[in-house]
């Protein structure tokens, strides 16, 4: 069994959870589900509403963050996809 990995203060990736998708840490939420949310134009007060609690605004911030730097940050990329595939493989 493989160990959770943090991704953030917020969002994490647990092999037990959601197949190691990252999640918002403490549900079963998935980071991907919120930045939709994000792309469609729903409000962070909304997106914290239709999750009840399990996201806040600092969350959504830092899903932000994370996939920006992913984008632009080439030395994140291996970082990020390495702990992914380390919860999703093992």
């Amino acid at each position: 069994m493989k160990k959770p990995v943090d991704l953030g203060k917020y969002i994490v990736a647990d092999s037990n959870i959601c197949h190691g998708k990252p999640t918002f840490k403490g549900s079963r939420v998935m980071v991907w589900q919120v930045l939709r949310a994000v792309e469609r134009g729903e409000s962070w007060d909304e997106i914290c509403a239709a999750w009840r609690g399990s996201v806040t605004h600092e969350a959504i911030e830092e899903a932000i963050h994370l996939a920006g730097n992913v984008l632009m940050e080439p030395k994140a990329v291996p970082t990020v996809a390495k702990a992914l595939c380390h919860t999703e493989m093992g």
